[in-house]
């Protein structure tokens, strides 16, 4: 259950998919999985919902599927049958979290106050949805209600789109975001995968926040690095800051005193979260060099690509505020 639930985190985007016909289940899965995100909510809001499931369980079974707007300990059932991972409920019913709990199904209600927050936490439940999140005040209402409850994290959906996607996902008890913004019904009546594609697409890049953060240069020594940072400081008018390994001229080149990783340098790409960014690239072929990874307070703050590409070694960047 654990395990389902921190993907999801990971992940940091639960689609809500609402589909009218079964037969565009898997269309809309392969339309999620092009724009980068393996993962879906079917809500039980139509009748196509089981089968909807079902189909992309068999035809897609590297996606993470989950049913939602489960109301009802027999909707629970139906879901499980046909391959659903993980139950997110509107409100709080406790016969719905009762019967996941015992039989160890990731289970996410919804919870707008704190007596609903004290009443799953006494099942042990320390995730919840927060819907409709706009509706009932937005993120500062989220953040009013989450203040007593420092172990606790939080999905909103209802609202969420990419306009306000950073401003949730900014705030460190909220585990994901959901939003049906992504796959808008229209959009699926008319056949529009590829628009879902792109949208997708745009959510998950706007999450990840992918910015180039500088460029490094290899030097023989330390002379040599602190000349190259003055001339650079000096045509470009940066501010010349003096470390250890190396130097920089302003935030948009490091100098390093010696052969750095790189034949030719490195390149550093800023993210809004390296476990995200690294979990995304790693679904696109990208492999890691996590041994070497930095970290600072238990989290990684940079992370290499295995493999140079032009002769620079690449690695992401997170400012530590951001973690």
């Amino acid at each position: 259950m654990e395990a389902i639930l921190e993907k999801l985190g990971i992940l940091g985007l639960v689609p809500i998919v609402t589909i009218d016909d079964a037969k565009d289940a898997v269309a809309v899965g392969r339309a999620l999985m092009d724009g980068g995100l393996p993962c879906v909510e079917i809500t039980f809001r139509t009748a196509a919902a089981v089968e909807s499931i079902r189909l992309l369980h068999d035809e897609l079974p590297e996606m993470l599927i989950g049913a939602g707007t489960v109301l009802n300990v027999e909707q629970v059932r139906e879901a499980l049958a046909a391959g659903a991972e993980f139950i997110i409920s509107p409100g709080l019913d406790m016969n719905v979290v009762h019967y996941c709990i015992r039989n160890n199904i990731p289970i996410i209600p919804g919870v707008t106050t704190p007596t609903e927050i004290q009443t799953a936490l006494a099942c042990g439940l320390k995730i919840f949805k927060f819907f409709p999140a706009e509706a009932m005040g937005g993120l500062e209402t989220l953040k009013a209600i989450a203040a007593p409850f420092g172990m606790l994290k939080f999905i909103p959906a209802g609202g969420v789109n990419t306009a306000n996607l950073l401003d949730y996902l900014s705030f460190p008890k909220v585990h994901a975001c959901g939003g049906s913004w992504m796959v808008k019904s229209d959009l699926i009546r008319d056949a529009r995968f590829e628009e879902i594609a792109r949208i997708t697409r745009e959510a998950v890049l706007t999450m990840l926040g992918f910015s180039l953060a500088h460029v490094g240069i290899n030097t023989a020594d330390n002379e040599e690095s602190l000349a190259v940072a003055k001339q650079l400081s000096a045509i470009f008018q940066f501010a010349l800051k003096e470390g250890s390994s190396s130097n920089f001229a302003g935030g948009a080149f490091e100098v390093m005193k010696g052969q750095g990783r790189g034949v030719g340098g490195h390149i550093a790409v800023r993210t809004n979260s390296i476990p995200r960014a690294v979990a995304y690239l790693e679904r696109q072929g990208v492999i890691f060099d996590k041994d070497a990874a930095k970290e600072v307070n238990g989290v990684i703050q940079a992370v290499f690509f295995e493999n140079e590409i032009a002769g620079f070694a690449v690695h992401l960047v997170q400012d530590q505020h951001l973690a």
